[in-house]
């Protein structure tokens, strides 16, 4: 697949998330502190979608014909994801005024209705996993498919990675980096794919596989996003040595999947573009 044929891919993809967001997270009449509002300006916000899109891949990696229940639940990624953006721009995290440029969230509605967007936000995720599996009669791999998701985000994963930055301590080697680029990245990476291999109904070995590819691409992609942002610079060189390989990893993880997982793989090569 070439650059230009990914960005076509990525594009509609993005496009019939961006819809799916929209159009189920419509804003009532009356909306009590402007709670949904809020989750909507969030939400709705530009994004990459990358997380949902990976999700859409891992099922279609598997052969499985992408259908609505599948695209709720690859959307309830990016409903987590947004949640935790929400959260970590918080005074009592990040203290980040702004977010993909404009006013983060509790600069436009206070923090109060912020954390309040971030917590509905995070239950109407695992609501759209149950709705989804119900319309698909496959509540037993939605039901994977939410043990996915949340592992990925809690205490586990996302939530744990954040826990350790807020030690606001630099990391001392690239090691420790890469823990937490694997619990605040990688960890959501992998759920990502996870939840798509599961609602697909994929084989364990396959399930495993996709994993593996999500948490190495979501290390490379946080190296790559920091090398972008020119931060840990004293790691710079090795870290881009680990690019390479934990790209290498992840198209070696996509062996099994043949031509159907070329997406997957060019969005891995992308990191490392030698």
């Amino acid at each position: 697949m070439s650059a230009l044929d990914l960005q076509t891919w990525l594009a509609r993809k993005r496009s019939e998330v961006d819809a799916l967001l929209d159009a189920r997270l419509p804003l009532p009449t009356p909306d009590p502190g402007r709670l949904v509002e809020a989750m909507r300006y969030s939400l709705l916000a530009p994004g990459k979608r990358l997380r949902p899109i990976l999700a859409l891949a891992a099922a279609e990696s598997v052969g499985a014909s992408v259908e609505e229940p599948m695209r709720v639940a690859a959307a309830s990624v990016e409903l987590v994801h947004c949640y935790s953006l929400i959260h970590d721009d918080l005074p009592g995290m990040d203290n980040d005024d702004f977010r993909r440029g404009r006013p983060t969230s509790h600069k436009a509605f206070g923090e109060a209705m912020a954390i309040l967007a971030g917590d509905a936000l995070l239950t109407l995720a695992f609501g759209w996993l149950a709705e989804a599996g119900e319309r698909a009669n496959a509540a037993h791999r939605y039901a994977r498919a939410m043990a996915a998701l949340a592992r990925g985000a809690g205490m586990t994963g996302m939530v744990r990675g954040q826990a350790r930055d807020m030690l606001r301590t630099s990391p001392a080697t690239l090691e420790e980096i890469e823990r937490l680029h694997a619990e605040k990245t990688g960890a959501l990476f992998r759920a990502a794919m996870e939840v798509g291999a599961a609602v697909a109904g994929a084989t364990p070995a396959q399930t495993e596989a996709l994993a593996r590819f999500g948490i190495c691409y979501g290390i490379a992609f946080q190296h790559a996003d920091d090398r972008d942002d020119n931060d840990h610079q004293a790691f710079a060189a090795r870290a881009a040595q680990r690019i390479r390989d934990l790209v290498t990893d992840a198209t070696m993880a996509l062996q099994e999947f043949g031509d159907a997982a070329e997406p997957l793989r060019s969005l891995a090569q992308r990191l490392d573009p030698r």
